[in-house]
């Protein structure tokens, strides 16, 4: 998966890969709980894309949420962003 300006432009914004593990209650059976991984770019510890998306879950979808479980990973700082002036093509 190669990256776009836009992720690139996140990134140095503060946005980090984001993984949380989304755990609901079935509609159909309440007593079992099911989970959903969802993974995105996001800011920590505000997580607006996150909690966008379960602002959606909570208005649009039956199952509702238990609990929600985060990870992110460290962010990338401009230091780390190096630029190649050179490239190789293989045949």
């Amino acid at each position: 998966m190669s990256a776009t300006h836009k992720d690139i432009e996140d990134r140095l914004a503060g946005f980090t890969l984001t993984t949380a593990e989304i755990y609901y209650h079935l509609p159909d059976h309440p007593n079992l709980l099911q989970s959903y991984i969802w993974q995105g770019l996001d800011r920590a510890p505000e997580f607006p894309v996150l909690n966008r998306f379960l602002d959606f879950w909570r208005r649009e979808l039956d199952g509702p949420l238990h609990s929600v479980r985060i990870g992110t990973t460290d962010g990338l700082a401009p230091s780390e962003v190096r630029v190649a002036d050179y490239g190789y093509t293989l045949h």
